[in-house]
């Protein structure tokens, strides 16, 4: 008799099935467009191919192309299924890795030729061929040792063999997927077909040096996309079009924000217009946490090696440090800013009464990141973090969680960033401190959210090795998904650093650490703002707020005087004295995204009114100046945003 096993699904539905039922027939038999439309399955939290036998009481969640995990698949096979394109039509190429990333895929190769613009269209025509071939991904395992011959005498490929001579060097068995005559090293899992793959688009091809080092291959990286629908693949292709025309980097540019230099490769120049955007969005969250009781401290920039090897950071992440040596003793650049923050903590004996202590810090911090990964102020050497650190005692947990919860969330609104998906990753593999310390940690966040109403997915096994954290995630005016909050518990760092404090029956405790950032960085934030708004700030963080623009010269004094007045009511103004015709100075406003534009004409002059413009919408009406101001002074209070 055949022995059955328990399934359990998302909805906590339970169902028997004979054991070594695959997880196709699983969804199969709760309908047959399920099992159609599932790309992968997921079994007691790790992802399965769906032809994957079940051979335990499980419980499964199916994955279609709508989901984040289902997409990662699909694009995962796509990549291979370029690289069997690349093979079949460009023999000799050897492939480096391919993984599926955010918004799509790409493989690295090393291949004699130079890939083209119009070679890219006949491996799209050949990747398609694939895909009607109904090609079924075949996963193997075998010995490492025995995958290393494969790779070295079956197809030549020096760099699956350096991966498992390296990365894979601990690993007894790995596994090989193939698909028609194209077999890669991959963990998986993949699609049940390549006939799932209906159509995709090679974007672009760049240069990448091998496993990130400038002293190593450089080999031909090429980026692509693929959907289930070509109306899907048409809606992306068009909202890339105008992503590159909200790209922080030309905008910047063009706004005078910023910029970078061959004299510091990777650290931004701030001009006075970004300076005027970064302490605004600072100013913002100083009150914010002034009125929840934070007190906002400053560290050091450089600081001595030996408080980087207590802190653990010196053996996980010396190599994206920058040394230097002062007075013969060697000293670092700061990466992080929380050791500086146990430091202050340290400097009196604290009491129960005297936590939650809630430190805020807008650190520099230097990381060496390597040159090819650079990208405008989304992947910098050096940036400013909106660092806080909460000591509290175990049983302020939840509650301190749920008051960072609602920050998040309504620094985030008033951005106009409304869909936020949240994420509670849970203990991993490695971690410190007792299981009961964690299971209690992680009940707190869950509860936490729950109280606060808010939805969120489980990230089993990804908290970071010291506690268990809630990350944020926002979707911008493209639909795009930047990670930018997290909330994470830290047991680690004051056991290194020996903090305590003194618990209601006199003894000595540990605090607990809350590591918290709301925006992330300021300098990614910004780059993420320019292209969420396409450059169009909303009035209280303009650079410029209103123009001023008289038509002729004989307005000149009127429109100087308006100016003053605004400029004397706490706004930021541009007069444009130029002798310029009123349509080239409107237009010239409009490029640089100035919110207001006030045109100052006879007619303005004679009655003591403006004639006002908003930028995108045109001319608004007259007012009387301090009418206007009035509207500006309030729009400014309310913050608010444009739809």
């Amino acid at each position: 008799m055949a022995e059955n096993i328990k399934i359990t699904f998302p909805d906590g539905s339970v169902k028997e099935f004979e054991k070594g039922k695959s997880a196709f027939d699983i969804a199969n038999s709760i309908s047959s467009r399920l099992a159609d439309e599932v790309l992968v399955a997921e079994v007691n939290g790790k992802m399965k191919d769906i032809s994957s036998p079940v051979n335990e009481d499980s419980n499964i969640v199916f994955h279609k192309f709508d989901s984040e995990k289902g997409k990662e698949v699909y694009w995962h096979t796509t990549s291979h299924m370029m690289a069997q394109a690349i093979e079949e039509l460009f023999p000799g190429a050897r492939f480096g890795v391919g993984p599926p990333i955010e918004g799509g895929f790409y493989y690295d190769i090393d291949s004699d030729r130079k890939f083209t613009e119009e070679d890219l269209k006949k491996i799209e025509v050949k990747m398609l061929e694939i895909a009607k071939r109904d090609l079924k991904p075949v996963r193997t395992d075998l010995p490492r040792l025995e995958a290393i011959e494969y790779f070295k005498s079956k197809r030549v490929d020096p760099y699956k063999v350096e991966i498992l001579e390296t990365i894979a060097k601990d690993e007894e068995f790995v596994s090989l997927y193939a698909q028609g005559g194209f077999t890669d090293l991959c963990r998986g899992p993949h699609l049940p077909s390549t006939s799932k793959v209906k159509s995709v688009k090679l974007l672009s091809v760049s240069g990448s040096y091998w496993r990130g080092d400038e002293n190593r291959q450089m080999l031909q990286r090429i980026y692509g996309i693929s959907f289930p629908k070509q109306k899907d693949l048409d809606q992306h292709l068009k909202d890339l079009e105008e992503a590159k025309k909200r790209d922080h980097r030309k905008l910047g540019k063009e706004l005078d924000l910023f910029s970078f230099h061959e004299e510091g490769p990777g650290f931004p120049f701030w001009h006075s217009n970004g300076m005027i955007l970064l302490n605004g969005l600072k100013d913002f969250l100083r009150e914010k946490l002034r009125r929840l009781d934070y007190q906002e401290i400053n560290t050091p920039i450089i600081l001595n090696q030996k408080l980087w090897l207590q802190s653990g950071h010196y053996d996980n992440y010396k190599e994206n440090m920058y040394f230097t040596e002062i007075d013969e003793r060697d000293f670092a650049v700061k990466p992080m800013n929380c050791p500086g923050s146990t430091l202050v903590y340290r400097t009196s004996m604290k009491s129960y009464r005297d936590l939650p202590l809630r430190l805020f810090e807008f650190g520099l911090v230097h990381r060496h990141e390597l040159s090819g990964v650079l990208s405008g102020l989304f992947r910098v050497r050096s940036f400013t973090q909106d660092d806080a650190h909460v000591f509290c005692t175990p049983e302020q947990i939840e509650d301190e969680i749920t008051v960072l919860i609602n920050l998040i969330f309504d620094v985030y609104g008033a951005f106009g960033f409304t869909d936020v998906q949240v994420y509670l990753s849970t203990r991993p593999e490695k971690f410190i401190g007792s299981e009961e310390i964690w299971d209690g940690s992680e009940k707190s966040l869950a509860t936490a959210l729950d109280k606060a109403g808010v939805k969120y997915k489980i990230n089993a096994g990804d908290g970071a090795f010291y506690g268990p954290k809630i990350d944020f995630v926002v979707k911008d005016s493209l639909r795009r998904n930047w990670q930018l909050g997290t909330i994470q518990l830290d047991f680690s760092m004051p056991e290194r650093f020996g903090l305590e404090y003194i618990s209601p029956d006199g003894k000595v405790a540990r605090p607990v650490m809350i590591h918290r950032a709301v925006l992330g960085s300021f300098e990614r934030f910004v780059g993420v703002l320019i292209e969420h708004y396409a450059g169009y700030f909303p009035l209280w963080l303009a650079p410029v707020q209103v123009s001023v623009l008289p038509i002729t010269d004989s307005q000149f004094d009127y429109a100087k005087e308006i100016a003053n007045k605004l400029i004397n009511s706490g706004f930021r103004v541009n007069l444009d004295p130029r002798n310029e015709k009123i349509g080239y100075k409107i237009r010239e406003a409009e490029n640089k995204k100035v919110p207001y534009m006030i045109v100052i004409g006879d007619k303005e002059k004679e009655s003591g009114q403006i004639s006002v413009r908003q930028h995108q919408k045109g001319d608004i009406g007259k007012f009387g100046l301090n009418e206007f101001i009035e509207k500006l002074n309030l729009q400014v209070l309310k913050r608010e945003y444009y739809n």
